[in-house]
């Protein structure tokens, strides 16, 4: 009679170690998931590189801006300018047309005149 006992402790603890093991396997998973950056930030990026294309090819196409004195830099949808034109004309032009491109939530104007 010892014997069938002692066969069940043995498939008991096996299935607890088994299921100790499974628990701290889904642990450490879910531990290396949250190091991942999520698809949210992957999308801001994805978006944030989308506008700063955008509105270089904007001010390209713009006579009033001298686009390669430009840096356009976008962090969540915040334009940033800066760098050097010709004249407060082409200051203003270079938000406004800063602003007109998809998803710009709005424009840091630093640019400064030469």
């Amino acid at each position: 009679m010892n014997i069938g006992m002692s066969g069940k402790r043995s498939a008991a603890t096996i299935g607890c170690i088994t299921v100790l093991l499974a628990a701290l396997a889904a642990t450490s998973l879910a531990g290396c998931a949250s190091g991942l950056p999520d698809r949210a930030a992957l999308a801001n990026e994805a978006d944030d590189a989308a506008i700063t294309a955008g509105v270089r090819e904007a001010l390209a196409r713009d006579p009033r801006v001298t686009e390669s004195d430009v840096d356009v830099r976008t962090y969540q949808g915040i334009v940033r300018l800066s760098g050097y034109v010709a004249s407060t004309d082409s200051v203003g032009a270079a938000a406004s047309v800063a602003r007109t491109v998809k998803g710009v939530r709005s424009v840091r104007n630093d640019l400064r005149l030469k």
